[in-house]
């Protein structure tokens, strides 16, 4: 069986997979080197492709394990071979991405952004008062992984934290409140902090609108750090030229690279990182995605289920 594994791993990491499947041909490979006879011949794929649509050349896949929880493109109609799995790596990116949120509402909310602008103008001035975040109104939007673990985070920090999601069960204790999506419009005026981390789908598109915009206070902070698609940008842009919230964190944009001659760059209290909140730039998130796919070599050879299996019709963990 040929095992294909794309992410960038070092030796030891090389070697933890190699253990997990004795006697496999397991084959290292960039995405940018990726032939269509590898692709052909694996029949398993560790690791995101530069394209999903590179999969139609894949005769004998069983499996593809993504390298990230995003799924966009792999589950469209014909993309993925028939009978192949897809699973992703939910679970790795909690730690890194919630800690990046953060960051990013601690700059804003003490205008950490303000005074960094003075230091490079040489600037010795007061930026006049800062809020507090302890005791402030947390809404969660999506609640896998990233969410949760910037809930629970913000907990500890002292919030009452509301966490929204697309299918409700039971509660969790470090939760103030537990509603669907239906209900944002109910939730958004209460919110100090509103932080989104959706994936990019139909049903996610524009969840953050003009119109529920509108509804937020005017010293509210919005984080995105799922996909720019969950937010109107224009709407966003509008909202903070004209003083209506009080900032944004965004680690994804739409568009996406967004144009250096965009307005939003520049936008009052707009703080943007390039959509590396995630990604391996904190080495333990890659040491969790070979846990992963570790863990799941096992699973596979002993005919045990696989974890993080995707549902094709959502995108989302089944």
């Amino acid at each position: 069986m040929k095992i294909l594994v794309t992410p960038p791993l070092n030796e030891r990491q090389k070697e933890k997979l190699i253990q997990a499947a004795p006697g496999q041909e397991m084959i290292f490979c960039g995405q940018n080197d990726i032939t269509e006879e590898m692709l052909g011949e694996a029949d398993i794929i560790l690791g995101n492709l530069k394209n999903p649509k590179q999969l139609t050349a894949c005769r004998n896949l069983k499996w593809i394990q993504l390298n990230n929880a995003g799924t966009e493109g792999y589950c469209e109609p014909g993309v993925l071979p028939e009978g192949a799995v897809l699973a992703n790596a939910t679970g790795a990116y909690g730690l890194a991405i919630s800690e990046h949120m953060i960051g990013m509402l601690f700059e804003l909310k003490k205008k950490l952004n303000l005074y960094y602008r003075n230091q490079l103008e040489h600037r010795w001035h007061s930026e006049g008062f800062v809020s507090v975040i302890e005791g402030s109104t947390v809404l969660v939007i999506g609640l896998g992984d990233i969410g949760s673990t910037f809930g629970k985070k913000m907990k500890a920090l002292g919030c009452r934290v509301l966490g929204v999601k697309r299918r409700i069960g039971e509660c969790p204790d470090w939760l103030d409140g537990l509603y669907g999506m239906e209900e944002l419009e109910q939730l958004l005026p209460q919110a100090d902090i509103v932080a989104m981390s959706l994936p990019g789908n139909a049903a996610t598109r524009h969840t953050l609108n003009r119109n529920r915009i509108a509804l937020m206070k005017n010293s509210a902070v919005v984080l995105n750090v799922g996909r720019g698609t969950a937010i109107d940008t224009e709407a966003l842009t509008d909202a903070l030229y004209e003083k209506k919230i009080a900032g944004a964190g965004l680690d994804v944009t739409d568009p996406e690279p967004l144009p250096s001659d965009h307005r939003l760059w520049d936008a009052p209290n707009a703080v943007i990182t390039p959509h590396i909140s995630g990604g391996f730039a904190l080495p333990e998130t890659l040491e969790q995605i070979v846990d992963l796919f570790a863990a799941n070599l096992g699973h596979y050879f002993l005919g045990e289920p696989l974890e993080n299996v995707i549902d094709l019709k959502t995108g989302y963990k089944r």
